[in-house]
């Protein structure tokens, strides 16, 4: 009897303390007031001693989760994940590349000795083999370091602190604090983080997610963002001071990245989506040892190799259809040089050029394509550029009158534009809607030519575009 005359007398309080808030903090008031009676009901009628495990749980959440401290340790947590990814991927990269440039050469002499015409030599070999395995050696280093050492934030219980982090700043802007989940699965794949906005129950919420996802620059654009900021926009600095710079910018691209999503979302929530943010409630997990080989073994296998195995898929006919375009004549121009033409005048405006602007559209099924396209298509043979390092590329790109305005408006679109085709089809798929697969497709596509375009409007004032 006693105990039921305290818990209405327990609720009459409540909910005359919570009388006069608005919906969202009324409902964010009876959790806390839930949780803080649970406890107190836990604490008046069971004893327990606290393991150590749990007092160094909360020791370390009292720093990760901290306002003060929280954020800072995120952004020096990614800054070491990517300076570890480029320092790491350097070496691995140009011993791949090497290899295959030399297993090319046995490839050619075969085809020579078996007397295969030029245009068989020219799909095989100059557009699908350099296609594949410049793919291979640019994306698999990086991704092979960057996996693991995710999987190993994730498996330790630091990801969820995240979540808990970044919960605050998305109801802010209209969102849900589980977006942040999907958004940290977007550094791997788009495509996944798409259906991976299931575990959002509200359709508002997860709508927002949808659309905003693609501004976290996913697998097939690491590798893009990481060969510029090391060529141009860290190119004049040497050893550590290179690395520190390139980690810098990359940090800072997805720091940009992060913002686009919440000034989108809170757009968007505003206008389209409009709605209350629903409530979030984290359990947060016991910090634990990592599992260092399964861990990595695992990501290695799960997340690398079929990631890698989804690029070549792509990136095979790709390299085949940009010879076949580079080298079928309309006139006396290939075809390929006459898409250039076309998007040239519109490619200068943003502060890049018709290549391009041709290597994005045909990279529409994959990312990691875009850059082995560009390169083809800067060479006048037509073929994919030959595996002679990181130097041999900057000298094609310099060549091509790039500046590190040209290599930072690539980097910005290549961050902001549409989805990959696959992301797009998984978008189709969630949303069952061609209207919301084309604002995916509209809205980044839409900042992207803005901001580029502003970039290259600033830098021609300053006179260094």
């Amino acid at each position: 009897m006693e105990y039921e005359q305290g818990k209405a007398q327990s609720l009459k309080g409540l909910f005359n303390d919570a009388g006069s808030l608005s919906t969202p903090d009324l409902r964010e008031h009876i959790v806390e007031e839930l949780y803080r009676k649970s406890g107190e009901l836990a604490q008046a009628g069971v004893t327990f001693t606290k393991s150590t495990r749990d007092e160094k749980t909360e020791k370390l959440d009292r720093i990760f989760t901290s306002k003060i401290f929280g954020f800072p340790i995120m952004l020096l947590l990614l800054g070491i994940v990517f300076y570890v990814t480029i320092a790491g991927a350097n070496v691995p990269s140009a011993m791949l590349a090497n290899f295959f440039g030399v297993l090319e050469g046995y490839i050619t002499m075969g085809f020579e000795k078996v007397g295969a015409p030029d245009w068989l030599h020219g799909i095989l070999v100059l557009g699908l083999y350099r296609g594949t395995s410049w793919v291979i050696s640019v994306m698999l280093p990086p991704m092979a370091i960057f996996f693991p050492i995710f999987a190993l934030l994730e498996n330790y219980g630091y990801l969820p602190r995240v979540a808990f982090n970044m919960d605050r700043l998305f109801k802010i802007v209209g969102a849900h604090g589980k977006q942040s989940l999907t958004m940290a699965m977007g550094f791997g794949c788009n495509a996944a983080a798409v259906m991976s906005t299931r575990i959002i129950e509200s359709p508002r919420e997860r709508m927002l997610a949808i659309l905003t996802n693609n501004f976290v620059p996913c697998n097939g654009r690491w590798g893009t963002l990481i060969v510029l900021a090391s060529l141009f926009l860290a190119g004049s600095f040497a050893g550590g001071a290179r690395l520190f710079i390139a980690t810098s910018v990359i940090v800072g691209l997805v720091l940009f990245g992060i913002i686009m999503t919440f000034a989108v979302s809170w757009a968007l929530s505003k206008t389209l989506l409009k709605g209350v943010p629903t409530h979030y409630t984290l359990e947060l997990p016991p910090y634990r040892r990592p599992k260092v080989v399964d861990v990595v073994i695992r990501s290695s296998l799960n997340q690398t190799l079929s990631v890698l195995i989804r690029a070549v898929k792509v990136a095979a006919p790709a390299g085949v259809l940009t010879w076949v375009l580079a080298n079928i004549m309309v006139g006396d121009t290939s075809i390929l040089l006459h898409i250039v033409g076309f998007l040239d005048p519109f490619g200068k405006m943003l502060g890049l050029d018709g290549y391009i602007l041709m290597a994005f559209l045909l990279g529409l099924p994959a990312n990691e394509v875009v850059l082995p396209i560009l390169l083809m298509g800067y060479l006048s043979t037509g073929a994919m550029v030959d595996m002679d390092g990181i130097s041999g590329l900057k000298r094609i790109l310099i060549e091509h009158g790039w500046t590190w305005v040209t290599a930072l408006n690539m980097m910005l679109f290549s961050l902001l534009h549409y989805p990959c085709g696959t992301t797009m089809v998984n978008i189709y798929k969630e949303t069952k809607s061609l209207k919301w697969t084309f604002l995916s497709f509209l809205i980044p596509t839409v900042i992207a030519i803005a901001v580029t375009f502003a970039v290259a409007r600033i830098a021609g004032g300053f006179g260094i575009l």
